[in-house]
């Protein structure tokens, strides 16, 4: 087991996704994260399907630890503040402001342990016209113009899992990395700052720099046309994706396989900036290929002619599938109360290795007693927090 984090300890005060997603990354690398969550209710996550250990909640919080503390107390500010005082990091998604109400912001925090790297994750920024509006997935998926690339302007809707949160979280732990390396040279902790709405810019970049560019601005089909990519029914109505990029050997092989020689002596798809300006047209051409076989068939054809493709798999074809089987993305934990916890494990390999141990996620103040005596305190002295409502 490869733990590159291993003695760092991170403290998360998280809910949602975003500071949650940041503190599993982390804790997928083998730092120790002490998720403080308010006692009784924890992070609203656990409650989304009625109990305190709902999957929205087990799929950012596996291998760390609950730790339940109600902040608005005196005698639970001073254990937070000594919790502080052994940390590496602390994780942080609140609105702007809260917790410096609460005495735990930046320069707080800062003044009582200088090495320790403070992460805030916001909506908007810390500052700005909208620093105080409330902000979730959808609002920063709009704004940052990312979802007026994947809205079908006939049948407007949204579609699809949360993108800003995680994407957020990820950019949040990549500052985070960043920072303990300088701390590692400076021994001075950092303010880290990230946006789910610069986090989404960020990550549509290309969208951005064909813009700046053009001037044109990119609308659902600007970048499948251009990478030639396809979502194409077929006669069982299951779906395949083809992404055939601006590469013409591709397309040939594609003709090929589909047995349609014709297309490939059609002027309109000669290159790839023709196929490019005649999207419409092969779409339809190859949909009415597609949908004459069911998706097996057309799974090895592809296949045989090497034309890069795959199932639109659902997610139970998505743990069938030989190469995600092999990649042992997956991975089942065991909670003694709560039982079997499915989780998907990092991507990232160190020298092949991507165990980051077995720890499932907790459930609320589980390990109260544990770290509360590893930060001091006695057996009575924890008892007596317990029964004054504290943790």
């Amino acid at each position: 087991m490869v733990r590159v984090l291993e003695g760092t300890r991170v403290i998360e005060l998280g809910t949602f996704i975003t500071g949650p997603c940041a503190g599993m990354l982390l804790s997928d690398l083998g730092a120790d994260v002490i998720k403080v969550e308010q006692p009784g209710k924890g992070d609203p996550f656990r409650s989304y399907e009625g109990e305190l250990y709902s999957p929205q909640f087990r799929a950012y919080n596996a291998h760390k630890r609950s730790l339940t503390l109600d902040l608005k107390t005196d005698r639970a500010r001073e254990v937070f503040e000594r919790l502080v005082l052994e940390a590496d990091v602390l994780v942080e998604n609140y609105r702007p402001g809260v917790l410096d109400l609460m005495n735990f912001g930046w320069e707080r925090i800062h003044e009582l342990n200088p090495r320790l790297v403070y992460c805030s994750i916001t909506g908007f920024g810390s500052t700005g016209p909208y620093a105080d509006r409330p902000c979730y997935d959808t609002v920063a998926q709009a704004l940052s113009g990312y979802l007026s690339q994947g809205v079908d302007p006939e049948n407007p809707r949204v579609v699809g899992p949360a993108l800003a949160d995680a994407i957020s979280g990820m950019y949040a732990a990549y500052g985070i990395l960043g920072a303990l390396v300088e701390r590692g040279r400076t021994g001075k902790g950092r303010h880290v700052e990230v946006a789910m709405l610069d986090s989404l810019i960020a990550f549509g970049t290309a969208p951005f720099a064909g813009y700046f560019a053009t001037g044109r601005n990119p609308g659902p089909l600007t970048r499948p046309s251009v990478s030639q990519s396809y979502a194409l029914p077929c006669a069982d109505a299951k779906l395949i994706a083809l992404h055939l990029a601006a590469v013409d050997k591709f397309f040939q092989s594609l003709t090929v396989a589909i047995e349609r020689p014709d297309l490939a002596a059609d002027a309109r798809f000669g290159s790839s900036k023709l196929r490019a300006a005649n999207y419409a047209a092969l779409t339809a051409e190859l949909q009415s290929v597609f949908r004459q076989q069911p998706r097996a068939h057309w799974l090895e054809r592809l296949t045989a002619h090497d034309v890069p493709h795959a199932p639109v798999a659902t997610l139970d074809e998505v743990c069938a599938d030989p190469q995600v089987q092999h990649n042992a993305i997956f991975q089942k934990l065991f909670h003694p109360i709560q039982g079997e916890v499915m989780k998907v494990r990092r991507p990232v390999l160190f020298d092949g290795d991507r165990d980051a141990g077995s720890l499932p996620p907790p459930m609320l103040g589980e390990h109260n007693e544990a770290i509360l005596r590893e930060l001091g305190f006695s057996d009575e002295t924890i008892a007596a927090m317990a029964r004054d409502g504290i943790i």
